[in-house]
């Protein structure tokens, strides 16, 4: 008698202690998911502003070049003239292109690169996130 209650003790213990182990896994993903929504959420009011910057400089670039291509002189003077009496087209493009140089669209992309390059190397545990960070896991793989 004494050894069965031994070995029930001995089997409590031991399911007691993987019930800890994961339990203690669980909060790694659950700091590692905060952590993640924390990171991308403070990218987006950034993106944001810079969505609405390319969002104004494209509109200001597309009144500027139907302006410019619907003027009547334009096939009489020489394209640098042209250029020049169209200022509002010549800078609104022009910072178009400084915004493209400086990496614009990245920034206005970085809450979904940081999600899938965090896909790819969720891929290797079974897991993936959403565009949140919200972690998503995937059932494990069946060996037939």
């Amino acid at each position: 008698k004494t050894i069965i209650i031994f070995q029930f003790y001995q089997f409590l213990y031991r399911d007691i202690f993987t019930l800890l182990e994961k339990i203690d896994n669980f909060s790694d993903l659950k700091a590692f998911e905060r952590r993640l929504t924390e990171v991308i959420n403070c990218l987006q009011p950034p993106t944001i502003r810079w969505r609405v910057v390319l969002l104004v400089v494209s509109i200001c670039t597309a009144v500027g070049a139907w302006y410019w291509l619907t003027d009547p002189a334009l096939s009489s003077i020489s394209f640098p003239q042209s250029l020049w009496s169209h200022l509002f087209f010549t800078v609104s493009s022009s910072t178009l292109v400084l915004l493209f140089l400086f990496g614009i669209h990245k920034r206005v992309m970085a809450p979904s690169i940081i999600a899938s390059r965090t896909r790819v190397v969720l891929s290797d545990f079974n897991m993936s996130c959403d565009e949140t960070g919200k972690l998503i896991l995937k059932p494990r793989p069946t060996v037939t």
